[in-house]
């Protein structure tokens, strides 16, 4: 954890610099430098910013756990029986590469301009990745670890928490970082409809109202939230792999 705060902050400096070097170069009131930015950081913290935080991590943590509740199953369920995955297969390979923001007005049209669209959009754009990884590592599980388990006695529930699920938490949190990230993305998109509040909210009101300390103060504010998300990922994928390596 601490190697990878040290690169965290090597990669904050290192961005930082290009940011004030590119700031110095164009001389534009569009680009304030890292400094100006800091220095009046107080009308970024004054704008109700840990409510936008708060409502924009309310609706990545449930689109995360609505697909990992649908993705895993479907994974497992995929990779152990050859009906599902004939059937689920041609489903999954088409949905994938769907950009699913692109499924906005659609979601909006079904549930309305609230949290519900925004958060189906966080599912659809995650749950495919869930899938795909989760079925790839219970695929590539050896059979012969499940022959000796169903030889000594143990049941299906015992194989599936005791051997299948410790095997594809790798690739599973793998799954979830990506999907993180990609959550807070679209959040930009999702959350300029229909809400006042929200991180993707903040940072294009901001930029409508020309207030570009605010708008960068949001998208800084939005990355060490991202880094943030990734570090409790690690703790916790740490804590429930350490007795798998």
């Amino acid at each position: 954890m601490r190697k990878k705060m040290w690169v965290f902050i090597k990669g904050f400096l290192l961005v930082n610099l290009l940011w004030f070097l590119l700031a110095a170069l164009l001389s534009t009131s569009v680009l304030p430098g890292p400094l100006t930015v800091y220095y009046k950081f107080s009308q970024v913290i004054n704008g109700g910013l840990w409510l936008h935080i708060g409502a924009s991590l309310g609706r990545v943590t449930a689109g995360l756990i609505l697909a990992l509740l649908i993705g895993v199953p479907v994974g497992i369920l995929m990779a152990s029986s050859a009906i599902a995955s004939r059937v689920l297969h041609p489903l999954v390979y088409f949905s994938y590469p769907v950009p699913k923001t692109a499924l906005l007005p659609v979601c909006m049209l079904l549930l309305g301009l609230g949290n519900g669209s925004k958060i189906l959009i966080i599912v659809l754009t995650t749950v495919f990745q869930i899938i795909v990884a989760v079925r790839d590592a219970a695929e590539h599980i050896d059979q012969g670890i499940y022959y000796v388990a169903k030889s000594a006695g143990a049941r299906k529930r015992s194989i599936l928490k005791d051997i299948t699920l410790p095997a594809v938490l790798p690739e599973l949190f793998t799954s979830i970082r990506i999907g993180t990230g990609t959550s807070l993305a679209i959040l930009l998109i999702v959350e300029a409809y229909g809400t006042r509040w929200g991180m993707g909210y903040y940072i294009l009101d901001a930029w409508s109202r020309i207030n570009y300390i605010q708008m960068y103060g949001g998208i800084v504010i939005m990355s060490v939230v991202g880094a943030a998300l990734f570090w409790i990922l690690d703790g916790i994928q740490w804590a429930l792999c350490k007795g798998t390596k």
